[in-house]
């Protein structure tokens, strides 16, 4: 690392040869004291990241009035100048991270150091209500793209001063601030261990979104299910922090990571826990209902019509008979070509313009689907089947589940085309080995189910009320197990 020179024209020389003539790099060149002595002093700040205003308040009036005998020491210094945040900086790498950060720096002829000062003020989105996390009752905010806006997010919810926060910056050319967060004393340590080791570990030019973190830092590879949670959520987050997990956040995205992550956790809604136990046990057991038929909803109807047809009432029998004749494809055929439909129809009302993307994607479904019946290409079965998937899997929370499973549904449909419920049963006992091979920094990802912990059953399928949730994940968190020490309230009870 190259140290910044004793001489202000040498510092200003050898910035600009690496800045170039980028127009928003504002020099700002004066001189401190006067009465024939002072001393050259220039500010150097990016326009558009740097509060201008508070700039020339601050740093320009404060300096450029005649002070007499000021001693220009770094004490000095630090005690004229009325801000908060404030750095020495000896190298140039350092004075550039700073520099393109939003912060505005402070070089003197004669010294051989200079200062950063924090006067960020670059616009960020605020605080808005979450897109894709949306819930009736509870907190409608979600993050931003700016880290600080998110970190202070999460420490609106949890006020405890062992709620540490460590950040460092990835990638060669963006410098991208990445941070974790976690409560001492109820993280597992070895884990944030495990965390810093894998983010120090990654070398690339830039990381632009948390999604790049995931990829680089995750258990596995080449399985459809993520092994890493995210929510843009603060109350999710700050949820999952009292559980002992790490957060992990990434400065320009608003979607947040945690680590360990297990996969009852990709099919629990923050709702759940902001209406009682009971109504929140069956908003869950309809989730899992629906989750079995987007899995395996087309697969049956292909194995039983196709190979297993003394399964199905005479009548209903008949009229699926009735409803194929004439239809030139076999049911598999069917399945395929209206699952790829509704699958381009949905990334195409995702990708249109707000205004018109969900008026085509349902009129578009609607059209398609009653004109293929009328065409005797697909059965109206088939189309209700596939419908009612299409449906079923908007129910699971998070969506990179979601997409797995939509994924996995198609191999399962090959196998129900192949080998009839035989090849079901086979695909899903595949399916539950690989999902019981997967960790996630360490942990089982189909914990508590796969090892069976019997202490931590009352918070899957079924959500007991808060008062009997005691405990904390015991293979997450290993040292302070007790959350909590309430008693089942009764009328009267003091």
């Amino acid at each position: 690392m190259e140290q910044i020179y004793l001489l202000l024209q040498d510092n200003l020389r050898s910035i600009k040869e690496v800045i170039g003539n980028s127009d928003d790099i504002i020099f700002r060149e004066f001189r401190i004291g006067g009465n024939g002595g002072g001393i050259d002093a220039v500010v150097i700040y990016t326009d558009g990241l740097v509060d201008t205003k508070s700039v020339q308040d601050f740093i320009m009036e404060t300096l450029m009035v005649d002070i007499p005998n000021i001693d220009l020491k770094n004490k000095a210094i630090g005690d004229v100048l009325t801000v908060g945040d404030m750095q020495h900086i000896t190298d140039f790498d350092t004075l550039f991270t700073r520099l393109l950060s939003g912060n505005a720096i402070l070089l003197l002829d004669g010294y051989a150091q200079g200062f950063s000062i924090g006067m960020s003020g670059f616009k960020d989105r605020g605080v808005t209500e979450a897109t894709g996390e949306t819930v009736i009752r509870g907190p409608k905010e979600a993050f931003s793209e700016s880290i600080r806006t998110n970190s202070a997010l999460i420490r609106r919810k949890i006020k405890h001063p062992h709620l540490w926060l460590e950040t460092r910056q990835i990638g060669r050319v963006t410098k991208t601030d990445v941070s974790i967060m976690y409560i001492n004393g109820i993280v597992n340590d070895k884990v944030v261990e495990e965390v810093r080791q894998r983010l120090d570990r990654i070398d690339i030019d830039g990381i632009l979104e948390s999604g790049y973190i995931e990829e680089l830092i995750q258990d596995e590879k080449y399985s459809p299910f993520p092994t890493m949670y995210n929510s843009e959520r603060p109350d999710v987050i700050a949820a999952e922090l009292l559980e002992g997990k790490v957060a992990i956040l990434v400065d320009g995205t608003p979607h947040v990571l945690v680590v360990p992550a297990l996969c009852i956790s990709f099919l629990q809604s923050p709702e759940d826990y902001y209406q009682r136990a009971d109504i929140g046990s069956l908003l869950r057991i309809l989730r899992f209902i629906g989750i079995f038929i987007a899995l395996l909803g087309p697969s049956l109807y292909i194995a039983i019509t196709t190979f297993h047809q003394e399964m199905l009432p005479t009548q209903l029998l008949i009229g699926l008979a009735a409803q194929r004749e004439g239809i030139p494809f076999p049911a598999f055929i069917e399945a395929i070509m209206m699952e790829i439909t509704f699958e381009i129809l949905r990334e195409a009302g995702i990708r249109m313009p707000r205004p018109i993307g969900q008026a085509i994607s349902v009129v578009g479904t609607l059209v398609i689907g009653q004109a293929a019946v009328e065409a005797g290409i697909v059965s109206a079965a088939m189309v209700i089947v596939v419908s009612i998937t299409a449906i079923s899997s908007f129910v699971v929370p998070a969506m990179n589940m979601s997409i797995a499973i939509r994924i996995i549904r198609f191999p399962l449909m090959g196998l129900a085309a192949s080998f009839g419920l035989f090849g079901i049963i086979v695909g899903v006992i595949a399916l539950v080995l690989h999902m019981c091979s997967l960790r996630s920094f360490g942990v089982p990802y189909m914990s508590p189910f796969g090892p069976f912990i019997l202490a931590d059953q009352k918070d899957t399928i079924f959500r007991l009320p808060q008062w009997a949730m005691v405990s904390r994940p015991r293979l997450i968190n290993q040292k302070n197990v007790i959350r909590e020490q309430n008693h089942s309230p009764k009328p009267g009870q003091k």
